[in-house]
């Protein structure tokens, strides 16, 4: 059973989202401050799974504890569906950069947003199943795309596929941590390098390069309109 904590201050949209989370079966927590929230995240209670947060809080906002989550030790790594009524692209990269796995803006559909919670819950379940059982960290893997970080070698469907250090960078970062959506802002940080200039227009020319030589793979590194991209963590052919 999951641990699912919802950091929202109307009433009406965290009773909504509690009684869809309690019929997966999940165990739900409902803060509407967000210092008070901060304060139960600290405690010595069950660990999180899963947080749910609203981007305009009272006490602390949204971007605040999501910050403080990929700080502290024992919730840099789970899942963050951050909901907002802010639709600007730019402020929607603020939430992702803040460290959310992924958005929705106000007003949503449920099942858009059960949706959402479904495919980060599997990431959920993939970091559990990482830490239960001894792994090789220097591989990472996704079907028939495969990177080894120590000979910084990749492979597609048993083939080696040369890619420049930055499309190389770009793969690293996506399939690390497969599904979650990553800004311009935080690509350009994961592949500067020395004195090189790296901006926004340049991210998309790596993409465009790397998509080109993912073939039939290309479609794994998903476009995110207006805010960044991902790889995707249900990928069919």
């Amino acid at each position: 059973m999951k641990h699912v904590l919802i950091v929202e201050d109307e009433k009406d949209i965290s009773d909504l989202l509690k009684i869809q989370l309690l019929t997966t079966g999940s165990k739900v927590t409902v803060i509407s401050d967000g210092a008070e929230a901060l304060s139960y995240i600290q405690s010595d209670e069950e660990d999180i799974d899963l947080f749910i947060l609203d981007r305009m809080l009272p006490g602390t906002n949204g971007l605040e504890i999501c910050k403080f989550l990929r700080m502290y030790q024992r919730t840099k790594k789970k899942p963050i569906l951050m909901v907002t009524a802010l639709t600007k692209p730019e402020q929607i990269v603020e939430g992702l950069d803040a460290g959310a796995d992924d958005y929705i803006t106000k007003p949503f559909d449920i099942n858009v947003l059960m949706a959402r919670v479904r495919s980060l819950s599997r990431r959920v379940d993939h970091i559990k199943s990482i830490e239960q059982k001894p792994t090789d960290e220097s591989v990472l893997q996704i079907q028939e795309l495969k990177i080894d970080t120590n000979q910084c070698k990749v492979w597609l469907e048993g083939n080696e596929v040369e890619l420049t250090l930055s499309e190389y960078k770009l793969l690293c970062t996506f399939m690390k941590e497969p599904g979650k959506v990553m800004t311009r802002n935080q690509l350009v940080s994961e592949i500067q390098d020395g004195p090189v200039h790296v901006t926004d227009r340049t991210i998309d020319t790596h993409i465009f390069g790397l998509r080109k030589k993912l073939g039939p793979y290309s479609k794994i590194v998903e476009t995110i309109r207006g805010i960044g991209y991902r790889v995707s963590s249900d990928f069919k052919e």
